[in-house]
């Protein structure tokens, strides 16, 4: 049994109480930096300022389990949620990234309260965050919301499609490259914390098949990646090197991402 000593529950209780001070009041700002939000009328706007918080998600904290109530949704600004399936063997694979184009409610948008999925915080960064029985009060009761929940669930249907093809046809060098313009676009940010291994997850492939890949990019000075960051130096580049499947997921998020206030 792990040994919880004096010293262990203070380092636990500096830790919350750090991560409580991060976390903080919703500002109009914080709403206009995510598309869903960024659709909100005033009342409901008010709503959510009022009773949300916007929190600071750190690496692979948890979004919601397989199997367990959603209580909580998050609408991410600059960080980006990872959706995994996690198999017998004890494997895991992504098979939906969230970034400010949307919301971490996909299960209640189609009418369930849970998941046999696992969400968590891919790449750490800030969210807006609800409870639950607000966000289903705002989407049933507010029409322009619920237009854009249901226009970004099409977007993402759509893209799970395009992703498996993708995932079958294409190199790892190529999606790597897709992956990364994916991320940089949600994250607005040419750092990106992020380890061989956790990408190789998310990619579905061997670590050592990332690090083959990453470091072509990286030769090629597309990007450079030391001590678990890697980041983005010749955008065109790596636009070069993605597959199609990039140009298709710009395409049909790029209609929600116009709705955001762009970061100064």
């Amino acid at each position: 049994m792990r040994d919880f000593g004096p010293s262990t529950f203070d380092a636990l209780k500096k830790q919350r109480m750090s991560k409580r001070l991060r976390n903080r009041r919703i500002t109009t700002e914080d709403l206009r930096r995510n598309a869903i939000l960024a659709a909100l009328e005033e009342t409901a706007s008010s709503s959510v300022i009022g009773h949300g918080e916007y929190v600071q998600l750190e690496l692979r904290e948890r979004i919601y389990e397989p199997e367990q109530p959603i209580r909580e949704v998050f609408f991410p600004t600059n960080s980006v949620l990872s959706i995994v399936s996690q198999m017998k063997d004890g494997d895991h694979i992504e098979i939906g990234t969230i970034g400010r184009e949307g919301v971490s409610a996909f299960p209640l948008l189609m009418g369930a309260s849970s998941t046999a999925n696992d969400c968590y915080c891919q790449v750490p960064g800030g969210a807006v965050k609800i409870a639950v029985e607000l966000f289903r009060d705002l989407s049933a009761t507010n029409q322009a919301f619920r237009q854009v929940l249901d226009r970004y669930l099409q977007a993402y249907v759509n893209m799970l499609g395009q992703l498996a093809a993708c995932n079958r046809l294409h190199s790892v060098y190529e999606r790597c490259a897709r992956w990364l313009l994916m991320t940089h676009d949600r994250v607005q940010s040419d750092e990106i914390p992020l380890t061989h291994e956790y990408l190789a997850m998310m990619l579905g492939t061997s670590r050592s098949g990332v690090t083959i890949a990453a470091g072509t990019l990286q030769q090629a000075g597309f990007i450079r990646y030391a001590h678990g960051v890697i980041t983005v130096l010749d955008r065109d580049g790596l636009e070069g090197s993605a597959c199609e499947c990039y140009d298709v997921a710009r395409a049909q998020f790029g209609g929600l991402l116009r709705l955001i206030t762009p970061s100064t």
